[in-house]
C-alpha cells in the first residue's frame, strides 16, 4: 500500500512550542524521523520502564504511525496503527508521550485518533490494543472493554481490550486526526 504523509496542524499547548501532528507509513518516513520514532519508543518501553524486549518487531512497516512534533521537529508523542489481525481487528500499540509533555491530554487525542483513522480504513470493525494493567481505566474511559484476564508480558502486566464498531464517532473527534487521511 503507497501511504503519503497527512500533516495535520493543531493548536499550540499555552506555555509549550506548537504542535503537529503527522499521519505517514514507515517507508514515508525520513531516517531522521525513524530515528526519533524508535528512540522515543525506546526510551519509554525499555529504559524507563526497565523492561529489555525486541522494541524493534518487525511490524512497523505495515503499520501507519502518528507522530506528534514541535514545529522545530521533536517528536513528543505518537501511536502505531497496526492493519487488522486474522480476526478482523485493526490494533492501535506503541502509544507514548515523551515525560515533558505528559498530563497534557496527549495520550488521549493520540488514542481517539488512532480510532478515527482505523475506522476511515477499516469501517464497521472493533479496535484493540494491549494495554498495560495500570492503564486499564484510561482506556475504559475511551470506550474499550477487557476481553482478556490480565497476563505477563516481558514482566509488565497487560490486558487485551477492544472497543467495539458501534459506539458512536462524534464525541471521538479529536483534532490530531485528519480529513483527509488517504485509506
Amino acid at each position: 500500500m503507497n501511504r503519503t504523509e497527512t500533516p495535520v496542524a493543531l493548536p499550540a499547548l499555552e506555555g509549550r512550542p506548537r504542535l503537529a501532528a503527522l499521519w505517514a507509513g514507515l517507508d514515508d518516513l525520513s531516517p531522521g524521523r525513524i530515528h526519533a520514532l524508535f528512540r522515543l519508543r525506546v526510551d519509554i518501553f525499555v529504559v524507563e520502564q526497565d523492561c529489555p524486549y525486541a522494541e524493534i518487531d518487525g511490524r512497523d512497516p505495515d503499520a501507519d504511525h502518528l507522530l506528534l512534533e514541535t514545529d522545530a521537529g521533536t517528536l513528543v508523542a505518537c501511536l502505531r496503527l497496526l492493519p487488522p489481525d486474522p480476526d478482523g481487528a485493526p490494533r492501535l500499540g506503541r502509544i507514548a508521550t515523551a515525560p515533558d509533555w505528559r498530563g497534557l491530554g496527549l495520550a488521549s487525542g493520540l488514542v481517539k485518533a488512532g480510532i478515527e483513522r482505523a475506522r476511515a480504513r477499516w469501517p464497521a470493525r472493533p479496535v484493540d490494543l494491549s494495554a498495560q494493567a495500570h492503564l486499564q481505566r484510561f482506556y475504559a474511559g475511551l470506550g474499550f472493554k477487557p476481553v482478556s484476564e490480565i497476563y505477563d508480558e516481558d514482566g509488565i502486566p497487560h490486558i487485551d481490550m477492544r472497543r467495539p464498531a458501534e459506539i458512536g464517532t462524534a464525541r471521538d473527534r479529536h483534532p490530531y486526526a485528519s480529513e483527509t487521511a488517504p485509506s
